[in-house]
């Protein structure tokens, strides 16, 4: 029971708080991470990659957390849940940098609705309508709107919606007071349990060794390591 404890969450070896320079590698790596994954991802949606701004290279850097947890020694139930929440946070960080970068240099403009699609669940899930538009040239637009789209919107109705003038973004419905906030808003609660799975696995990754003759800082005659 004790080996199958400390394979699946980790030995936590220490007697009291965790030691201060341990919390700190659980807050770096788990910050780094976050940083790396939602970084990548705007930074692909801002120039134009694909590759980056679909959130692979954040699914990659959630990876990479899981070898470091991997190689330090964390449990491995922990290590499982810190990846899950990376993969989370990398799956929601493409629509919330695409929100920034419209909220950044996106334009305003009125387009005309063309058809409205029902696109509500089967069985009774919540009211969504799809609008097809065109611009005031009649040029279709690729994408279909649902901010804005409800429910008494007829074809021939005009919409705002917000585009980005280098066109790496699809456009998307025009929102009250939407900022830069909303995205960042979206994304926090994922980045910070990231973090906090981080710093929980690394925490109690540590582990005692047991040389002949050392000497710990804590007076235990034992010395930390991993």
């Amino acid at each position: 029971m004790a080996y199958l404890r400390t394979s699946v969450w980790g030995p936590a070896e220490f007697v009291g708080r965790p030691p201060w320079w341990l919390l700190t590698e659980g807050l770096v790596a788990g910050i780094l991470a976050a940083g790396a994954i939602v970084g990548t991802t705007l930074f692909g949606a801002w120039t134009g990659r694909p590759s980056l701004a679909d959130g692979e290279a954040g699914l990659v850097c959630a990876g990479a957390l899981a070898v470091y947890l991997s190689f330090v020694g964390a449990g491995r139930a922990l290590i499982g849940v810190t990846a899950l929440l990376g993969v989370c946070l990398a799956l929601q960080a493409p629509q919330a940098a695409a929100g920034m970068v419209l909220a950044e240099r996106g334009r305003v403009q009125s387009v005309v609705v063309t058809s409205v699609q029902d696109g509500r669940a089967a069985e009774g899930g919540r009211a969504r309508y799809l609008c097809s538009v065109a611009d005031t040239d009649g040029v279709p637009l690729k994408v279909r709107i649902w901010r804005g789209c409800g429910e008494a919107t007829r074809p021939g109705d005009a919409l705002a919606v917000v585009s980005d003038p280098e066109g790496r973004v699809p456009p998307r419905g025009a929102q009250t007071g939407a900022g830069m906030s909303g995205p960042v808003r979206d994304l926090a609660p994922w980045a910070a349990a990231l973090v906090v799975g981080s710093l929980v696995a690394v925490v109690r990754s540590y582990r005692l060794s047991r040389p002949s003759g050392t000497v710990s800082p804590f007076g235990t005659g034992q010395a930390g390591h991993r």
